[in-house]
């Protein structure tokens, strides 16, 4: 798309993690591709004060950071008093070989275990999109949130007053976008024809 961004003019939910839990003893449920993000925090293998679940990837990787074991032991940091963080809820997300299990699965499944509810790091929590707002020094009226996703960022960024626009690729659902109650501003085929669709509408 021609986009020139700068490294810090990107915003992660690792390194937003590593803000909320930087100093904190964590027990971590995520991919090993961010934990080089969480710089500042502990990563322990008990005694923890936190546990952080974050999403899958599509390496083979996710069958070993979310088996039993690891889930047992997620389940007793928290019975001992470990809050719960997560870095999104999304069930399910897409990936080249089709739809794929994702860590909110695994979050929806602690919480009902512990009765404990999680703190959403990433999208939809209000905090990410204030973050976002505030490096980009934009007012949520005038900010347009793009994506794939319907319920997750489409739901969450107009909750922060935000626009949106749906894109007809990767998580979209045609069914899903009828029977939801969540209408976006607008819908395009693709993130291809965002730089034209601005050009005639903004």
């Amino acid at each position: 798309m021609g986009l020139e961004l700068q490294e810090d003019e990107l915003q992660t939910t690792p390194r937003a993690a590593a803000e909320q839990l930087g100093g904190r003893r964590v027990y971590g449920l995520v991919m090993s591709a961010i934990v080089p993000d969480l710089e500042g925090v502990e990563l322990v293998g008990e005694g923890a004060d936190a546990v952080l679940v974050g999403g899958c990837d599509e390496t083979t990787e996710p069958n070993q950071v979310f088996s039993h074991m690891n889930l047992a032991r997620a389940f007793s940091e928290i019975q001992a008093g470990a809050d719960l963080f997560c870095l999104h809820k999304n069930p399910w997300w897409q990936t080249a070989r089709g739809p794929m299990l994702d860590g909110g699965a695994f979050v929806a499944a602690l919480e009902y275990a512990t009765g404990v509810d999680a703190t959403v790091i990433g999208k939809p929590s209000a905090a990410c999109f204030a973050a976002a707002l505030a490096a980009l020094d934009a007012e949520p009226e005038l900010t347009w949130m793009v994506t794939d996703d319907l319920d997750q960022d489409v739901r969450g960024a107009q909750l922060f007053g935000m626009k949106t626009l749906l894109l007809r690729t990767g998580k979209f659902r045609p069914e899903a976008l009828e029977r939801s109650s969540v209408i976006p501003d607008a819908v395009l085929s693709s993130i291809a024809h965002v730089p034209d669709w601005i050009d005639r509408s903004l």
